[in-house]
């Protein structure tokens, strides 16, 4: 029998390749250290069976349509805005991601922009290898408390949470917005659900966990940025287009808002010029989940999506579920990898 035959869009850690490789699956890998292009993507598609793409990848329509024999697209993300699933639910193509592995990982980096953004870190190290440090003075790069302060988690999902039960430990205090309240995390921190306004004009930080929907893209824009305090920061590791950029760079050059911390962007790779000739601003290129554990941890998951239904059975982490596959519900697959 003809062995099914999966496209890799980048290298990624090699237990995933390895344990696709396993189940006797035919592997093409994007091998360049960059982002395939749409017309090599079109082209590398072309009957095959399976899908591996980054969340960098725009899967529209047309990008699906090429996939002529697709029964499966496997992001290696959690979030999924970057392919068209609807089209691909149209056409009975699965789609799956990678949740709960990055979890930890991206709430770390968040801090590590808290930490960053309020001591200013990224400014002190550049100071110092300008060969600037000359003595100590008692006003010498003044940053700003963290410890018993109040964090605004705007979207208290898996990481928001995750978020916000660190910041217990500092003695902070914890507002969030959520569709539902989190009877769990409000015992467990104390937290308090409140409106985005009353949030934005409470935090001493504000951070977002959101997923990028109609509703939530410039979701933070010039009228939210003025309801914060002067004093406060803004950290986004969700979705770059949840921010108005224009409108930030606006509220940092007029000193509205005290910093921000950035990972993501409104059109990555590219970035809002003015952002990147700020002091108080700390930008990051994406590496909310940059660490080796979890990037085998996500490779390891989306292999195991694309094992299960090239097996012809119902993936574990499905997000069309409405997808009309000739699936059967999943069984046991031997796809142990050491991670």
């Amino acid at each position: 029998m003809t062995p099914k035959h999966v496209y890799v869009t980048r290298q990624i850690p090699e237990a995933g390749l390895l344990l696709l490789k396993k189940q006797g699956l035919k592997i093409t890998v994007n091998h360049k250290n960059q982002a395939v292009t749409r017309a090599e993507l079109i082209r590398s598609i072309k009957n095959k069976d399976g899908l591996l793409c980054l969340l960098g990848d725009k899967i529209d329509q047309e990008i699906i349509e090429a996939g002529n024999k697709l029964k499966i697209i496997a992001n290696y993300a959690v979030g999924y805005d970057n392919i068209n699933v609807p089209a691909a639910t149209k056409k009975g193509i699965m789609v799956t991601n990678t949740p709960g592995v990055l979890t930890d990982a991206t709430a770390e980096l968040v801090w590590s922009l808290i930490y960053a953004c309020a001591r200013r870190i990224p400014e002190a190290d550049r100071f110092v290898r300008s060969r600037k440090f000359e003595s100590w003075g008692p006003k010498l790069l003044l940053g700003t408390d963290i410890h018993h302060k109040t964090l605004g988690i705007i979207g208290a999902g898996r990481i928001g949470q995750t978020v916000g039960r660190k910041a217990a430990g500092l003695d902070m205090k914890i507002l969030y917005t959520n569709p539902h309240r989190r009877p769990g995390f409000e015992r467990r921190t104390k937290a308090r659900r409140v409106s985005l306004k009353t949030l934005l004009k409470k935090s001493d930080f504000v951070t977002l966990h959101l997923p990028l929907t109609p509703k939530t893209r410039h979701l933070i824009k010039q009228p939210e940025l003025r309801l914060m305090k002067r004093t406060a920061y803004l950290i986004n590791t969700a979705r770059g287009p949840i921010v108005d950029e224009k409108a930030l760079t606006r509220a940092l050059k007029e000193k509205i808002i005290s910093g921000t911390g950035l990972d993501v962007y409104e059109r990555e790779p590219k970035i809002e010029a003015g952002l990147l000739k700020l002091e108080n601003v700390v930008c990051l290129p994406h590496i909310g989940s940059a660490t080796t554990e979890t990037r085998t941890k996500m490779a390891v998951m989306a292999a195991r999506n694309l094992i299960v239904a090239l097996k012809g059975k119902r993936p574990p982490n499905l997000v069309n579920p409405d997808c009309r596959p000739a699936c059967r519900p999943a069984g046991r697959v031997s796809t142990r990898a050491n991670v």
